[in-house]
């Protein structure tokens, strides 16, 4: 265990983790929400740090990350835990538990995760992902520290439910952020997620403010969050806030973990995809086989710059600079 970094001791030996919005108040030898931090005789620790439960090379669109090095690798890391609740979680095997529950859990070194990531030359760096990376933060940030130093970019996969403290230290290490919007109303974040909307909505002014690579996901729910009107309240508000050219993916939901509705049906993916579209240059459509779905297209000239069957990118259409071959036009980081 390591001690956390963010915490205040109150009495009783009782501590107030300051890590998330949860501000969970823990007592000693209790866990707060995320079932990963516990309160040892007034001090907060960190039970995940130097534990992984997957590790894996993966396409960086997989994470998703569209206009981020499209084309290149990335080590994904994960471990246990999650501040958030989602009844429909995906992951929910390693999100939804605690180091002592999880039984494939493993020891591992910032300096191995490192080597690991300096072995692939197609590999960028290192992207924080699979259970939610908030939750093993000082783990976290001793790995992005280490690689930044060897030129490799880092990667948050988030849900972004996270106090402005923490995220101001570890925004110098971190290159670009693939955040899940779980949708926009705070009913469902309360009901479905047992958390809150306005802080995701406050972290993402705030990264964009910074300039930030960002890419967003909405899993599309059923009768949860695939209101027309609230959904379009939602991309306008990216497009105002987060920039037009904010990428968007929008993600068919299957049945999983404790949700059992029925799969969100392609129409209504496409019908939200034009709409997204309106407002925002770049929208995808994912976890759904669809004509152009994948593939990006310049906002400029028209022109279909990078096709993708899944995960075979073919960036025929963009330079060494990331910019449109026809046009000019900037279109993604390389």
């Amino acid at each position: 265990m390591k001690e956390a970094l963010f915490f205040e001791k109150l009495s009783n030996n009782k501590v107030k983790c300051t890590l998330c919005p949860h501000n969970c108040i823990i007592s000693d030898g209790n866990r707060g929400v995320c079932r990963v931090r516990i309160n040892n005789k007034g001090v907060l620790y960190s039970e995940v740090y130097d534990k992984i439960s997957s590790i894996s090379n993966d396409p960086i669109e997989k994470k998703p990350l569209y206009h981020f090095y499209p084309g290149r690798n990335i080590l994904s890391v994960g471990s246990v835990g999650c501040n958030l609740q989602c009844e429909f979680c995906q992951n929910w095997e390693i999100s939804q538990t605690s180091v002592s529950d999880y039984h494939y859990i493993r020891n591992i070194s910032s300096e191995e995760i490192l080597q690991l990531a300096l072995k692939d030359k197609n590999n960028i760096g290192i992207a924080y992902t699979y259970n939610e990376p908030i939750v093993w933060f000082e783990f976290m940030q001793e790995i992005a520290k280490i690689a930044k130093k060897k030129n490799l970019k880092n990667v948050m996969v988030t849900n972004g439910y996270i106090n402005r403290k923490p995220l101001e230290m570890i925004l110098p290490y971190i290159d670009a952020f693939s955040i899940d919007l779980k949708a926009f109303t705070e009913d469902f974040y309360k009901k479905i997620t047992s958390s809150h909307l306005q802080p995701v909505k406050d972290n993402l002014k705030f990264l964009s403010k910074r300039n930030k690579h960002i890419e967003l996901t909405n899993l599309v729910i059923p009768t949860l969050n695939d209101d027309v009107e609230v959904f379009e309240d939602m991309v306008k508000w990216i497009a105002n806030e987060l920039g037009e050219n904010t990428v968007l993916h929008i993600s068919r939901y299957f049945p999983m973990y404790q949700l059992k509705i029925e799969s969100t049906p392609v129409d209504k993916l496409l019908e939200l995809f034009e709409i997204a579209k309106k407002h925002l240059n770049y929208v995808y459509l994912g976890n759904a086989s669809i004509n152009d779905g994948e593939n990006t297209i310049c906002n400029n000239c028209g022109k279909t710059v990078i096709i993708r069957q899944r995960y075979l990118v073919q960036t025929n259409g963009i330079d060494k600079m990331g910019k449109c071959k026809y046009c000019g036009n900037k279109v993604v980081m390389v």
